[in-house]
């Protein structure tokens, strides 16, 4: 027979690295603090989309601009987290431009 660990999944996705990574540290060092263990943040491949759009539709109709989004994304991990780990975790204040999904 398997033991069930109690697992927290938090999954990070934004727009600016910077910001991301710094939220991931936040909420690593808040889990810690609370006694709770932690794996990552793991980074994620980083999604590209690129737009191509015609800067004339008219006479310079060849000549086009380029542009890219890139989305990072981050993987938390909290390993036996105590109900003080949670109370902490949905009390904790996040820059916007990050977007947070807790499972």
């Amino acid at each position: 027979m398997v033991k069930q660990i109690a697992r927290i999944r938090v999954k990070l996705q934004g727009y600016d690295s910077s910001v991301v990574d710094r939220s991931a540290k936040s909420i690593v060092e808040t889990a810690i603090g609370t006694g709770a263990r932690v794996v990552g943040p793991i980074p994620l491949p980083t999604k590209r989309r690129r737009f191509t759009v015609n800067r004339s539709p008219h006479v310079y109709k060849s000549s086009m601009e380029h542009f890219e989004i890139k989305t990072h994304k981050r993987v938390i991990d909290i390993l036996d987290p105590t109900n003080k780990t949670i109370d902490s975790l949905q009390h904790l204040e996040m820059p916007s431009g990050v977007e947070i999904e807790i499972q």
